[in-house]
């Protein structure tokens, strides 16, 4: 049986993976266990516990605070992959690293592939970026997966903002500009399950890049629009407060001003995935009804 060590548990992906991975040998570590901006931790921590597979969620990703925290976003997103990497290589280890949308400009006409140029225009972008290069550097078996506009029954996020939103306020104005895969925390975890299972490390041709997200695609807008629409089919039989919500208004990224710059387009193709592994995750919209099931308002 693998001996796993999970980052970042109290992370939206970490917390889902602890539960669905209880079936290996999972050593599974929060920030106070295991902060990734303390290099000589890292070290001596991954040492210690010696596992077979390291399976890396955690990063630092406010978007936006990443702006003004530069070297701190670097030191979790850049310099810890860089290090679990060494540090399982040492071990003859393998290494599951989670990475974003976020490492392309969203210029591209159409879905990125695995093999597309990457061009951050973000501190967050750049720093997951510099993270998926220092990891193919050392050279170890390793899946880079990135993923985009995650959300889920657990942590904050979109899903749960634009709920509480929903319920205090009349009118939203909600970005409609930028194209993308909303992505639950529980699809991910359900894929990587499956991916953990049918993966060889010592099968070199597997390494690499994998984008996973769930399948079709909306704006910021467009899943406003269907969390509203999923809610008001759910409340009642789960007694949840009423919307006082009328309205989602479409708006422009220039409408909306942020620190960070969002790419347009976040599409990423999830072929690679299927071909090499069969690994296919539902669409958002079948993504997003699991997770309405079991969310707790």
């Amino acid at each position: 049986m693998k001996k796993i060590l999970l980052t970042g548990i109290n992370g939206q992906v970490g917390h889902v993976l602890k539960a669905e991975l209880g079936e290996y040998a999972l050593i599974s570590l929060a920030r106070d266990q295991l902060d990734l901006s303390n290099i000589d931790q890292i070290r001596q921590v991954v040492r210690e516990l010696k596992p077979d597979l390291i399976i890396n969620p955690a990063a630092y990703t406010a978007v936006d605070k990443a702006e003004s925290e530069p070297e701190l976003a670097h030191a979790i997103n850049a310099l810890a992959p860089q290090v679990l990497a060494e540090e399982a290589a040492r071990l003859d280890a393998a290494l599951i690293h989670f990475s974003t949308d976020y490492v392309f400009d969203g210029t591209k006409l159409g879905a990125y592939e695995e093999t597309d140029a990457v061009n951050p225009i973000s501190v967050y972008g750049k720093t997951k970026l510099a993270g998926e290069n220092a990891i193919r550097v050392v050279g170890l078996p390793h899946l880079i997966l990135r993923t985009s506009w995650v959300y889920g029954v657990y942590g904050k996020n979109f899903l749960k903002t634009i709920i509480r939103l929903a319920t205090e306020r009349e009118s939203l104005s909600i970005v409609a500009d930028q194209i993308g895969a909303p992505t639950s925390s529980e699809s991910i975890a359900d894929a990587l399950v499956k991916l953990v299972n049918v993966w060889n490390p010592n099968q070199s041709d597997l390494t690499g890049i994998y984008h996973l997200t769930n399948l079709n695609t909306t704006s910021w807008h467009g899943f406003s629009s269907e969390i509203i629409r999923q809610y008001t089919k759910l409340a009642v039989n789960h007694n949840w407060p009423a919307l006082k919500l009328q309205e989602i208004a479409a708006i422009t990224t220039a409408e909306y001003p942020t620190p960070a710059v969002r790419p347009a387009n976040s599409v990423l193709n999830n072929a690679k995935l299927f071909e090499q592994f069969g690994v296919k995750l539902p669409t958002w919209q079948d993504g997003l009804r699991q997770v309405m099931q079991q969310i707790k308002i």
